[in-house]
């Protein structure tokens, strides 16, 4: 009797494990997965960032801003 209670609670265990390797794989692939969803910055050209110093001038923000610069990098 008491093999029996030892195989039954080897195997509970050997099961258990086993879910918690899963759990700790699952949380170790969102930080690299969110990680490669960030695009890295390309460095700011000086009419972007002369453009960018006329917005904050005229304290545009959201989508006027947006527009503002688009228009000032085009010209």
């Amino acid at each position: 009797m008491t093999i029996k209670m030892f195989l039954a609670t080897v195997g509970t265990l050997a099961l258990l494990s086993t879910g918690v390797a899963q759990a700790q794989t699952a949380a170790t692939d969102k930080p690299a997965a969110a990680s490669t969803t960030k695009k890295a910055q390309a460095p700011r050209t000086a009419k972007s960032l002369e453009c960018s110093k006329e917005a904050d001038a005229k304290s545009l923000h959201g989508k006027e801003r947006k527009k503002f610069m688009s228009k000032c990098k085009k010209s």
